[in-house]
């Protein structure tokens, strides 16, 4: 949120004013900490269907965190649950859920990967309706399911599919609490590669990711790294790393243990140099649609070691209705959003430049998912830039290579900063959080997505919104 509107919210004139207006007081989220040990410290309820699969790599991921582990003792699966609990070392503690319950908990997470047709959805109701109003703010809620397209039956696939609408709906539930809620679907085989998903999506770090759904596929199985420097010794480009999400992509990964290469344009030589100076990384001047600029980043990469993380970042907007808009600003829109980025990615391929289990993460747009009037250059570049992730995904799993985009929405930007007051603070709460994201939200994510132990997260779309009314 910007200072102005931090202000109004701590005094009592300042929120009674935006009450007046029409504009919800939003509880502030909260976000990575460097401070706090793990990836998760507080009380989590567990819950399971029949025949769930994860409930075992599920304990297994609580056992390296904080948290305080309870499931409903009346449920059917209790006895799974603590089996489970007990195999990993983890102490859990059955609790009777009921309306009236003085309990408060941080997390759900339920596994829903015994469900095998619809009649099983009837569980989640029977789980989640008694501690709906139990739910802390900033709370986090995470159903595990089975990617609906490779079910047995289609009812299994009804069944999953129907998991998606449900955490999508209570994410508009919970939203007034600044908490989120997501699903994720782990292919069958893949139970080991959860990890990465998990801890993030139940951490701080996602905070601003809300009501999305994350795909967990067979890959090979890397040990999670140290939770605040998950990324010690790798490499990572970022394209337009001068100022704005850039910047914050940048600074994140270095934050995590990367040595970063920033690339920007010349008129952004003095931006990038004091970022980069202040990280510790490597400056690279260049515009990405030139022709020189593929060989030119793979040869800076090639001197660096190799690339672990290649972020594509750099994007322009040039708006206009198309009936008025000069060739000229479509034909660079397209450039330097979309085919710079194949260009180079090509060229990095041809090179060899990515190292070995190496991730790629391209940033997209809500208006890309959406459409926007007067963009449709930049939401043609946009959706393009999700048409290539999803088809290079299976491409690049042959070479363990993964690759993911992220989609923002209302990231709180010098750009945000100049639109008009009241245009600006109604936008900003179109979606569930009633909140504008930060730069560091959408970096938080690509960082997930470079972290080695994602090597079983590919072809992901994630959308930075808040869950926004736009496109959802």
């Amino acid at each position: 949120m910007s200072n102005f509107y931090e202000t109004l919210l701590n005094n009592n004139l300042g929120r009674s004013l935006l009450k007046n207006v029409g504009l919800p007081t939003p509880i502030n989220l909260k976000r990575y900490n460097a401070n706090q040990e793990t990836y998760f410290e507080g009380r989590v309820l567990v819950g399971a269907s029949d025949n769930a699969a994860l409930l075992n790599d599920l304990m297994r991921n609580l056992k390296a965190s904080n948290a305080k582990v309870f499931f409903p003792s009346a449920c059917k699966t209790a006895a799974a649950i603590l089996k489970a609990a007990e195999a990993n070392g983890v102490r859990a503690v059955g609790v009777e859920c009921k309306k009236d319950m003085t309990d408060k908990f941080d997390a759900f997470v339920f596994d829903a990967t015994g469900f095998s047709d619809t009649e099983h959805l009837n569980q989640l109701y029977f789980f989640f309706n008694p501690v709906m109003r139990k739910l802390n703010s900033n709370g986090r809620v995470i159903v595990l399911g089975r990617p609906h397209m490779k079910a047995a039956t289609g009812e299994q696939a009804a069944a999953m599919r129907a998991l998606e609408g449900f955490t999508r709906s209570v994410a508009k539930e919970i939203g007034k609490k600044s908490a989120t809620a997501q699903s994720i679907y782990v292919e069958e085989g893949a139970e080991a590669n959860i990890d990465s998903a998990f801890r993030f999506v139940i951490s701080a770090k996602s905070a601003y990711m809300d009501g999305q759904i994350l795909a967990v596929s067979k890959a090979d199985v890397v040990t999670y790294p140290e939770w605040h420097k998950p990324l010690a010794g790798k490499v990572a480009l970022v394209t337009g790393a001068a100022r704005g999400i850039g910047e914050a992509i940048a600074r994140t990964l270095a934050r995590d243990g990367a040595t970063v290469l920033g690339l920007d344009i010349p008129p952004a030589e003095g931006d990038l140099k004091r970022v980069m100076a202040e990280i510790g990384g490597e400056v690279l001047l260049g515009d990405i649609s030139s022709k020189e600029a593929p060989a030119m980043i793979s040869a800076k990469l090639k001197e660096m070691g190799g690339g672990d993380i290649i972020v594509h970042n750099a994007g322009v907007t040039r708006d206009k209705t198309l009936a008025n808009m000069p060739e000229h600003w479509w034909s660079m829109t397209i450039a330097i959003n979309l085919s710079a980025e194949e260009h180079i990615n090509n060229q990095l391929f041809a090179d060899g430049t990515i190292n070995n289990g190496g991730s790629i993460i391209c940033v997209s747009s809500m208006n890309g998912i959406a459409g926007q009037v007067g963009q449709t250059n930049y939401a043609a570049s946009k959706a393009g830039v999700i048409g290539y992730v999803q088809y290079m995904a299976d491409e690049l799993a042959k070479k363990n290579i993964t690759i993911n985009a992220v989609a923002p929405g209302f990231i709180e930007t010098q750009m945000t900063d100049a639109i008009p007051f009241m245009t600006r603070e109604v936008g900003r709460r179109l979606n569930s959080l009633s909140q504008g994201g930060k730069p560091v939200d959408v970096a938080e994510t690509i960082a997930f997505f470079g972290n080695p132990a994602s090597s079983g997260v590919t072809g992901n779309v994630v959308r930075i919104c808040g869950q926004s009314l736009v496109g959802a």
